[in-house]
């Protein structure tokens, strides 16, 4: 047996607020265990779980790594507009006429990510 992805581990100055924020993306929870204050939140993902931890620095730069969405139940344009009532930001609008493309986005701590097409959205388009 190889390994498996246990965590994907972000840097963050509020683990706690950040890991609601992304609770709130993913239609999860953050850890029973973590509370406000906490110097690391755990947010369980069907794929692998988000590991907040505090840091003392500030992001400076662009993520080396960064998480692609892909919406199960709504369009990419819908996700967008969800994410944003959420507390992100669209930084980089590259989304087509055509349907293709995708939405690169920040979380409250300006840790980028994007927003794919669905499956549906995929499919009526290939």
């Amino acid at each position: 047996m190889t390994s498996l992805v246990r965590h994907v581990t972000i840097d963050c100055a509020d683990p706690y607020a950040l890991a609601t924020f992304w609770a709130g993306v993913l239609d999860s929870k953050v850890s029973d265990d973590d509370q406000p204050g906490d110097e690391e939140a755990l947010v369980e993902s069907a794929a692998a779980g988000l590991l907040f931890i505090q840091v003392p620095e500030p992001k400076a730069v662009k993520n080396r790594v960064h998480l692609d969405l892909q919406p199960q139940d709504r369009t990419r344009d819908e996700e967008v507009e969800r994410l944003i009532g959420l507390g992100a930001t669209l930084i980089d609008d590259r989304r087509n006429p055509d349907g293709t493309g995708w939405a690169t986005m920040a979380d409250p701590e300006g840790n980028e990510f994007c927003v794919e097409r669905s499956e549906a959205e995929r499919a009526a388009t290939s």
